[in-house]
């Protein structure tokens, strides 16, 4: 089996699956993984809601720049578009 760049836990019944089967798993999960950790990604998928200012932002600069802002104000909350 190749050497995954990553620790991950898969969990299925041993007896069902063959080696070839892991490492078929393994490898689209590292793919996966590798387009979910990716910035412009994450700014697509989470929005940030202001209840200070009663504002919502949804583009990926303006979620950058609240996100690299050291202590976050209070009543500002990331949330997940799903």
């Amino acid at each position: 089996m190749n050497t995954p760049k990553r620790e991950l836990v898969l969990l299925s019944r041993p007896s069902l699956t063959r080696e070839e089967d892991y490492e078929r798993e393994v490898a689209q999960l590292d793919k996966l993984l590798q387009k979910a950790e990716q910035w412009e990604f994450f700014c697509e998928v989470h929005e940030f809601i202001d209840l200070n200012r009663y504002k919502i932002f949804r583009k990926p600069y303006q979620i950058q720049q609240i996100l690299q802002e050291k202590p976050l104000k209070p009543f500002v909350f990331l949330i997940n578009k799903n």
